[in-house]
C-alpha cells in the first residue's frame, strides 16, 4: 500500500460509522475540578488553615459576591506557589510559620483557630498606608504579597466571574473566562 493511499484511508476512518448506518457514542467531559476536591501539594496541614482564614479575612463573601474561600483561592495559591520561584516558596512559607508562631505566642492557638479580633490584631500591618516601598519586616511583607495573591485569584476565578457577570453589562472577562473543550 502506498502512503498516500494509505493518508486517504486513515482520513476516511472517522465517516466509516456514518456510512456503514452505525451511531457514533457522544462522550460526555466534565471540567476536572467539578469531579474532586484538590488535594494541597505545597502547603503543610497548619500553613493551608492559615492561609484559609487569611484568605477569608482579606476577602470575606458580601452581599452574594463570592469570597476568597468560596472562589478556592487558597487552593490555587497551593498550586502556583508549587510551580513559583524559590524566593516566593520561601516568602510564603516563612510568612505562614511566623504567622502561626506569633498566634501562639499571643493567643496559646494557631492563627486559623483565632477569633475575628485577635486575627485583625495580627494583621495589623495591611491598616498601614501603602507605599512603593516593601516592608522592611518579613511578616509585613508576607501579608502585603498574600493579600494582592488573594484578590487576585478571586476575582479571576470562574466563580467571582460568573456572579459579576450577571450584575453588570460590562463586566469584563464574562465572554473570555476559559472553558472546557467540547
Amino acid at each position: 500500500m502506498k502512503r498516500r493511499s494509505f493518508t486517504q484511508s486513515l482520513l476516511a476512518l472517522p465517516a466509516a460509522p456514518a456510512l456503514l448506518g452505525q451511531e457514533i457514542p457522544k462522550i460526555d467531559f466534565s471540567v476536572p475540578d467539578a469531579g474532586a476536591e484538590p488535594v494541597p501539594h505545597f502547603f503543610t496541614a497548619p500553613q493551608l488553615a492559615a492561609v484559609r482564614r487569611l484568605s477569608d479575612l482579606i476577602l470575606p463573601s458580601i452581599n452574594g459576591t463570592p469570597g476568597a474561600l468560596e472562589a478556592r483561592a487558597p487552593e490555587f495559591l497551593d498550586f502556583l506557589l508549587g510551580q513559583s520561584p524559590a524566593d516566593r516558596k520561601a516568602l510564603y512559607r516563612n510568612g505562614l510559620d511566623a504567622l502561626n508562631a506569633t498566634a501562639r505566642r499571643q493567643y496559646a492557638k494557631g492563627f486559623a483557630d483565632l477569633d475575628a479580633t485577635q486575627a485583625d490584631a495580627l494583621l495589623a500591618p495591611l491598616h498601614k498606608n501603602w507605599t512603593w516601598d516593601a516592608p522592611t519586616d518579613p511578616l509585613a511583607a508576607f501579608l502585603r504579597e498574600a493579600k494582592a495573591d488573594v484578590l487576585a485569584a478571586t476575582v479571576n476565578s470562574r466563580e467571582w466571574i460568573s456572579v459579576v457577570s450577571q450584575r453588570s453589562r460590562g463586566a469584563s472577562g464574562t465572554s473570555i473566562y476559559w472553558h472546557p473543550i467540547e
